[in-house]
């Protein structure tokens, strides 16, 4: 039995403001239902829940350096589904509303990491693996390996970085590496990288191993196109560095138990799909008829791919298609979905912000979900369509090339196009409406979708031979 503590700035049940706290929710509990000892550690946020701040049990406290400073550090103790939850608690850097934003960031998880490490110290677990993630736990398998390989206690700990995206890498001045990081100067060139201070840099150059969440990113993140300049650093160190692919949750995106959905459905019984998705049209206020639904659920951001949709909006809804937009972002973007509502209001639904249970029955009440990203690391929306029999059109690139397969070829589930461009793009959605027309072929695609396994034991399993390989190494 493998011990292995996943470290992470959020997690469900405790914290959540992206894709990270799903993956730090979902792997540690497949990877503790494979038999093994995963626990999980976080900040003590303001933002978590009084029923679940209720449950945990103080275990002790000490201080953590952060530069000169000695700062009070609490840990607490949850279990959530056999999985044990450590949370790192200081009111003064997690007391606040938000999970990040701050003046201050670089100083907070400066704090977090450090005092990862030195929980170790008190508490009676020690880890074989820690598997760090994004820049904010960047810093522990630097910390470790400039201060703590060789205490006492400390011995044969591996470390595993995962990028979940390559965008956000902890960019501070040369000034934090002494006065906050508390690094001594000799180091510098663990964390230089072009002319400051990168937290994920000094990951890639300390870790035992380095992962990404898909196969296709891990070697698109050595192109200067995808891997906002880090390519330099991560060539040197190619050999260390792998992708898996996430999972989901399957219990939780389940169509035959989905409490939100207004008729359960199966990959073997799939009629409920067509109430869904006739009630889906009278909640949003489109045309009732047999026209293919076009869910879009994302933030809307330029590398989402939304000037793809913006250039070609038109020849899709005039292909007789309608739309189920959900999401937010950039203005320039809120004000073209609106205007596109405005325009076709029997054909278009935009609904700004996010609305999770709107979310689940666009899912579920789509035909089909479009996806065109210039950029995806992983992506679970493809794999949460599918999962609902709602088929994908995505763009080629990330997770999403490594998850969905062109219906115009073997095993097909989805439809894909290469380039980022608009008339590719739309050439997909024509050829993903021609097979919906033919109902048959259309219904074999659907079940094809439904019947694929994107559950996280298959994802825990591929974690699970990379731990077993360092945990070798340590014995």
């Amino acid at each position: 039995m493998m011990r292995i503590l996943y470290a992470a700035s959020e997690a469900l049940p405790y914290a959540a403001s992206g894709g990270l706290a799903d993956v730090a929710g979902s792997l540690p509990a497949a990877v503790t239902k494979a038999g093994h000892d995963c626990r999980v550690v976080l900040p003590l946020y303001k933002s978590i829940k009084p029923e679940l701040r209720q449950q945990l049990e103080f275990m002790t406290n000490f201080t953590v350096d952060v530069g000169w400073r000695k700062q009070y550090c609490g840990i607490f103790k949850g279990n959530v589904n056999g999985v044990t939850y450590y949370l790192i608690d200081n009111e003064y850097y997690f007391g606040r509303d938000g999970l990040y934003g701050f003046y201050d960031d670089c100083e907070r998880f400066v704090f977090f990491s450090r005092a990862i490490l030195e929980m170790i110290k008190h508490i009676d677990w020690k880890p074989q693996i820690i598997n760090c993630n994004d820049w904010q736990t960047a810093l522990v398998p630097v910390y470790y390996e400039v201060f703590y390989k060789f205490q006492y206690g400390y011995d044969n700990i591996k470390t595993v970085f995962t990028i979940h995206n390559i965008q956000y890498q902890g960019k501070y001045g040369m000034d934090v590496l002494n006065d906050v990081m508390g690094i001594p100067m000799y180091h510098t060139r663990l964390l230089e990288y072009d002319g400051c201070i990168n937290m994920m840099k000094g990951a890639i150059e300390t870790a035992d191993k380095i992962t990404t969440v898909s196969p296709s990113y891990a070697w698109e993140i050595l192109d200067p196109w995808y891997s906002h300049s880090l390519d330099r650093a991560l060539a040197n160190k190619q050999y260390k560095l792998c992708g898996f692919l996430n999972g989901i949750d399957t219990s939780l995106y389940d169509p035959e138990t989905d409490p939100l959905l207004v008729k359960n459905f199966s990959v073997k019984d799939r009629s409920g799909k067509a109430e869904c998705k006739q009630a889906l049209l009278a909640e949003l206020g489109l045309q009732e008829g047999d026209e293919p639904i076009i869910g879009i659920i994302t933030r809307f951001v330029s590398h989402k791919g939304i000037d793809l949709i913006k250039y070609v909006f038109e020849d899709i809804v005039g292909m007789g298609c309608k739309f189920a937009i959900l999401g937010s972002g950039e203005k320039i973007y809120e004000d073209f979905f609106k205007e596109m509502a405005w325009r076709h209001p029997d054909r278009v639904s935009v609904t700004l912000g996010f609305v999770p249970e709107l979310a689940r029955r666009i899912y579920a009440s789509a035909d089909m979900f479009l996806m065109p990203s210039q950029s995806e690391p992983c992506g679970l929306a493809q794999m949460i369509s599918m999962r609902y029999g709602t088929v994908p059109i995505v763009r080629e690139t990330g997770g999403l090339r490594d998850s969905v397969r062109d219906a115009g070829g073997e095993n097909g589930n989805g439809f894909t196009f290469k380039t980022y461009n608009a008339h590719d793009m739309l050439d997909a959605v024509r050829r993903a409406k021609d097979r919906y027309d033919d109902k048959d072929s259309w219904n074999r695609l659907v079940c094809d979708a439904m019947n694929n396994d994107y559950s996280w034991d298959v994802s825990a399993e591929l974690y699970l031979g990379l731990y077993r390989e360092l945990a070798r190494d340590c014995e």
